[in-house]
């Protein structure tokens, strides 16, 4: 699996220019911007070469664009996972894109997050080094937008697994309408081999705008059971807080190595 430069992206609404593009022929993960993201998803972008945030699409208060479940320390189910949410105003309502929503009271919600993440994992072994990371993401809320939140709080993980991928915006990439066709045309823009997709986009992605710009789509697959049981629902932190980071991160490999397998041949 070909490995592009660590990211320099900073974490701001929009880019003023136009962005530094990977290498060409790498392998590519689309993602909205996810509230510590669940570890399947991280595995996902952890597994690619480059992350295309998807940061001027329609924000949904359903998805996990502001919120994410925590397990206990050690334990993936009981008791049960309990919500974290960041407090969101959509300025334009329904229509607001993901980019455009706003914290509601700033410091008050970053208050609450650290002390949150501190109750659930501060007994944790490896607290030091997974709050020490955490200090970007609490720094971010003086942005006042939820995706910038969202999109370093991933990013941090990221980095402190070894991650040495690269991040770009979709709101500074050009593509056509359509979901299949966006996304292809996101992919190509960036010159990758072959587009990652998770479970929940292969039941609507239609191929044939890959197919006809020359990308492979690969499902992407996690091993059943084990830390991955719950791995749909929990955030990443449960992993990184119980197994440790190196821990982790070997995880991580072995599923990225297998995703590079199910690749076509150049």
């Amino acid at each position: 699996m070909t490995r592009t430069n660590p990211s320099s992206a900073t974490a701001s609404p929009a880019a003023s220019s136009a962005p530094d593009l990977p290498a060409p022929g790498g392998l590519c993960a689309i993602h909205q911007p996810n509230l510590f993201p669940r570890l399947t998803t991280l595995a996902k972008l952890f597994a690619a070469d480059t992350w295309i945030v998807l940061d001027d699409v329609q924000f949904t208060r359903r998805d996990y664009q502001h919120r994410t479940r925590l397990a206990a320390l050690g334990a993936q189910q009981t008791p049960a996972p309990r919500w974290m949410s960041i407090p969101t105003h959509l300025p334009q309502g329904r229509q607001t894109i993901v980019r455009d929503a706003l914290i509601v009271d700033p410091d008050l919600a970053r208050r609450r997050t650290v002390a949150m993440l501190r109750q659930y994992y501060g007994a944790s072994l490896h607290w030091p080094a997974l709050a020490q990371s955490l200090e970007p993401v609490a720094a971010s809320f003086g942005s006042g937008r939820t995706a910038v939140v969202a999109e370093t709080s991933a990013r941090t993980l990221l980095g402190l697994l070894g991650w040495k991928g690269q991040i770009l915006r979709s709101s500074d990439l050009t593509a056509r309408p359509g979901r299949s066709q966006r996304l292809a045309d996101l992919a190509a823009a960036i010159g990758a081999r072959s587009y990652l997709c998770g479970t929940g986009g292969m039941k609507y992605l239609d191929s044939a705008p890959f197919a006809a710009q020359g990308l492979a789509v690969i499902p992407f697959l996690t091993p059943p059971g084990g830390i991955w049981g719950s791995g749909r629902q929990v955030s990443a932190l449960w992993a990184v807080a119980t197994l440790g980071p190196t821990a982790l991160a070997g995880r991580l490999r072995a599923v990225a190595t297998a995703q590079t397998a199910l690749e076509p041949a150049a």
